[in-house]
């Protein structure tokens, strides 16, 4: 099934990692009591799994969930939905519902991701953006793949409203952000202004370390229901958690003014959110595991990857510099090939809605799209970065690293 070559360093990696592999079994442990002290807190009960209809003023379920993620979070008040489309959506959700025309808001991490882009409107003109609202955007580059804490007082100004700090690296080498980061730049912020919201995207980052960004500073934050905190349970949706005025402001967005979190349905979705969150420090580890597997495997075969197999985690991504679309491609089928749902399909580069270049996507999840379970993208562009996620089990994301390995490999041998 898979070379030689490639079993010893599987064997290697195992036995020479292992002692990065016990950590991560230490931060899922402590982050499990964490959740399993909060639903104990809260009362979890079978009565909140029932489904509703309609308007759904009555809904305890939802309401219950709420208060768990705002308890587990560190936050006042949460925002958990299945009405929210994906993670951008959510994000998207925070600043329409916060910032007003002549309000500026200020990326602390350079560009932002592909698809905020779009949202932001500037690098990336569409109808109904931020810019379109007269809402007025700055960014301060990155130096060094770190947030240029000595210039942020010169990129805050009378009107900036908000700043956006992105957790994960979104289709870059930069690092992720820790929650020691975190900390320390929402520090920076509410010294140079005090009253400027500090928005963090927490996508791929929630259950990585023991604490949230709204345990370190952050005023509010958002992220995906099929990335992390999901589980690989949650079938769709998304979650805002923060401050109450600033969460109240965005229930405004998803539904209307004077409505906010008063409405909207759960239909049968209840017990899969509560039961994902229940499992998802688990599946966060398993998937971290997958991606220490992957960087020590692709360091061995001479490739560069971000982080190293030893760097700290801030979010669950995995990237590896490929160097050419050939290989993008082949690891990509790769990933398809070993997983559990459309295996037999050939991965192909495509136009996806929100994004530049021609995306290519390895995702054989039982969630469509969903980043928790095992898959693999990137832009086809140089140099060619392969991003890898997920995994809802460790065995299954070694198997298919190896598949993704094999693949260039044999790339390799048919081009000789």
């Amino acid at each position: 099934m898979f070379s030689e070559k490639l079993n010893k360093l599987k064997s290697e990696i195992l036995t020479k990692y292992r002692p990065q592999f016990d950590r991560l079994d230490a931060i899922s442990e402590a982050n499990t009591l964490k959740v399993l002290d909060a639903m104990r807190a809260c009362k979890v009960s079978d009565a909140h799994f029932n489904t509703t209809t309609g308007y759904a003023y009555d809904d305890i379920g939802r309401g219950k969930l709420e208060e768990l993620y705002a308890n587990v979070f560190g936050a006042e008040r949460a925002l958990v939905r299945t009405q929210f489309v994906s993670g951008t959506h959510a994000l998207a959700t925070v600043l329409y519902g916060i910032l007003r025309p002549g309000d500026e808001l200020v990326s602390l991490t350079g560009k932002p991701y592909d698809t905020m882009q779009t949202v932001i409107g500037y690098d990336n003109p569409c109808p109904g953006s931020l810019k379109e609202f007269g809402v007025l955007y700055n960014e301060l580059s990155m130096k060094d793949g770190r947030v240029d804490m000595e210039h942020i007082k010169d990129v805050i100004t009378p009107k900036t409203k908000m700043v956006e700090i992105q957790r994960s690296r979104g289709y870059s080498m930069r690092a992720p952000l820790s929650i020691d980061d975190i900390r320390a730049i929402t520090a920076e912020v509410h010294r140079v202004k005090p009253d400027c919201v500090c928005f963090v995207d927490n996508c791929y980052g929630e259950f990585v370390e023991t604490l949230e960004p709204t345990q370190a500073g952050a005023d509010i934050m958002a992220g995906s229901l099929i990335k992390n905190p999901g589980g690989g349970l949650a079938p769709t949706g998304g979650y805002i958690a923060g401050k109450s005025d600033l969460v109240e402001l965005a229930s405004y967005r998803l539904t209307a003014p004077g409505m906010g979190d008063e409405l909207g349905a759960s239909l049968s979705n209840n017990r899969l959110l509560f039961q994902g969150f229940f499992l998802a420090p688990h599946v966060t580890a398993q998937a971290i595991k997958g991606a220490i597997f992957a960087a020590a495997l692709f360091d061995a075969l001479g490739y560069k990857t971000l982080p190293l197999p030893t760097d700290a985690r801030g979010d669950i991504i995995q990237a590896i510099e490929l160097g050419s679309a050939e290989k993008l491609i082949a690891f990509c089928g790769g990933i398809q090939k070993y997983s559990p749902v459309d295996s037999f399909a050939a991965p192909e580069p495509w136009d996806m809605p929100g994004y530049a270049d021609k995306i290519i996507m390895a995702a054989g999840t039982f969630v469509q799209g969903a980043s928790i379970e095992f898959s693999a993208d990137g832009p086809l562009r140089a140099p060619y970065n392969v991003y890898l996620q997920g995994g809802l089990t460790f065995e299954h994301a070694i198997l298919g690293i190896l598949g993704a390995a094999q693949a260039i490999e044999d790339l390799g041998e048919k081009n000789k």
